[in-house]
C-alpha cells in the first residue's frame, strides 16, 4: 500500500500516466467511454506497447472543460475552417507556411510539438484539428502555426461573417 504522501504527490502530478481504467474511475465513467474520448480526439493519449495511457493533467482538463465553446474558441473555429479551405486548395503552400512558423517559434511547447507531428502525418489529421470542435482541437487552434496563411482581406471577411452569425443568435 502506498503512503499518503505518495498518493498526494501523484494527485498533484499532471504528467502522471493513467491507464484507461484509472481514467474512467476518476471521471466516474466506463473504460469504454475513455477509449471513445481518445478515439474522437477529445482526450490525448500515448501508447506504451499496446496499452493507452492518459496524462492526469489532460484528463482533468477534459473533466473540467466547458461543454460549450467560448466566443473566442468559436471565432478560432471559423478561422480554422477558413485555413482548412486554403489547405485543401493549396496544401504545399499552406503546410510550408505552418512549418516556417513552427521553425521560428522561440519557445517550443507541447502544442508546437503536436502541430509538428500533425504536419508530418496525413493531411486529414491537420484538417480535423482545424475544423473539429473537440476540447483538444480548441486548444490546438489556440496555438495554431497557420498565422499569415489567410490574407488580411480574407481574414477580415471571416471575422465579419463570424460577427454577423453571432449577432443573429
Amino acid at each position: 500500500m502506498r503512503d499518503s504522501f505518495h498518493s498526494l504527490t501523484d494527485a498533484l502530478d499532471g504528467d502522471e500516466l493513467l491507464t484507461t481504467g484509472e481514467a474512467a474511475a476518476l471521471l466516474g465513467a466506463s473504460r469504454q467511454h475513455v477509449v471513445n474520448l481518445i478515439d474522437r480526439g477529445d482526450l490525448p493519449a500515448t501508447r506504451i506497447g499496446t496499452h493507452r495511457r492518459v496524462r492526469r493533467g489532460d484528463l482533468l482538463a477534459v473533466r473540467s472543460a466547458s461543454v460549450r465553446s467560448t466566443r473566442d474558441q468559436e471565432r478560432s473555429l471559423w478561422l480554422g475552417i477558413a485555413v482548412a479551405g486554403e489547405l485543401v486548395r493549396d496544401p504545399r503552400r499552406t503546410l510550408e507556411a505552418a512549418h516556417t512558423t513552427l521553425a521560428e517559434t522561440a519557445r517550443p511547447n507541447r502544442w508546437t510539438k503536436e502541430w509538428a507531428d500533425l504536419l508530418e502525418g496525413p493531411l486529414f489529421g491537420v484538417l480535423r484539428a482545424l475544423t473539429s470542435d473537440t476540447v483538444h482541437a480548441r486548444e490546438l487552434r489556440q496555438n495554431s502555426p497557420f498565422a499569415g496563411v489567410l490574407s488580411d482581406h480574407d481574414r477580415q471577411q471571416v471575422l465579419d461573417a463570424f460577427r454577423d452569425s453571432a449577432s443573429r443568435r
